[in-house]
């Protein structure tokens, strides 16, 4: 992310503002999270405003809104109910291990094990560009980064983390962290690119849907 020198007489400098853009940008996304079943789009649209930062477009509240509004397409709508049905059966299988039943123990282990390896991957597939237009495309990028960048899935499970302590510390910054998460994840997500790979990287494939249409 390019970032210019503060002029003199100049108070706050462009890592100031953009840290504050990211905030405002964690409260619309937020909102745009409350129906639950637009949670990944959500954060895909506001991973995306914060990688157009490193081509200089703003990752205002303003551009995130306009971004989104070429969301919430079936393709989104289905893999907002897809997170939101893993959620409720990872619930539930951890309920049930609770229980007492048999084997209890080694079942919500594994449950857990499973359920991070979903979180890391469906997290990491928000911050992909190929999500704003195939989630599938997505999803197997994702998994092949979490495979090989044992590193980078450590990070996406601590910015969760972090994220969730702060909510759960103090309630209403629950409206703001999925902008710092969308900065941690999409940062995770160009470190994760710039790793060689057999001399080259890994590209684009998918259309620059950052810029939003007249």
């Amino acid at each position: 992310m390019s970032a210019r020198a503060r002029e003199t007489g100049e108070i706050f400098g462009p890592r100031m503002t953009l840290f504050a853009d990211v905030l405002a940008l964690g409260v619309v996304t937020a909102l745009a999270c409350l129906p639950l079943i637009t949670a990944p789009a959500a954060l895909s649209t506001a991973c995306a405003v914060v990688r157009g930062t490193g081509d200089d477009r703003p990752a205002t509240a303003g551009r995130y809104v306009a971004l989104l509004r070429e969301r919430f397409r079936p393709g989104d709508l289905a893999a907002g109910a897809v997170a939101l049905a893993g959620v409720l059966l990872l619930a539930a299988d951890l309920a049930l291990a609770g229980a007492g039943l048999p084997g209890a123990r080694v079942f919500a282990v594994t449950a857990a094990a499973v359920g991070a390896c979903a979180v890391i991957v469906g997290l990491r597939a928000c911050a992909r560009p190929a999500s704003l237009t195939d989630w599938r495309a997505a999803v197997r990028e994702a998994a092949g980064d979490s495979a090989r960048d044992m590193g980078g899935s450590a990070l996406v499970l601590l910015a969760l983390a972090a994220s969730a302590l702060c909510a759960w510390m103090m309630l209403p910054l629950a409206f703001l962290v999925p902008g710092p998460l969308a900065l941690a994840l999409t940062a995770i997500d160009v470190r994760t690119v710039r790793v060689p790979r057999g001399g080259a990287g890994r590209g684009g494939g998918a259309p620059d849907m950052t810029k939003p249409r007249t």
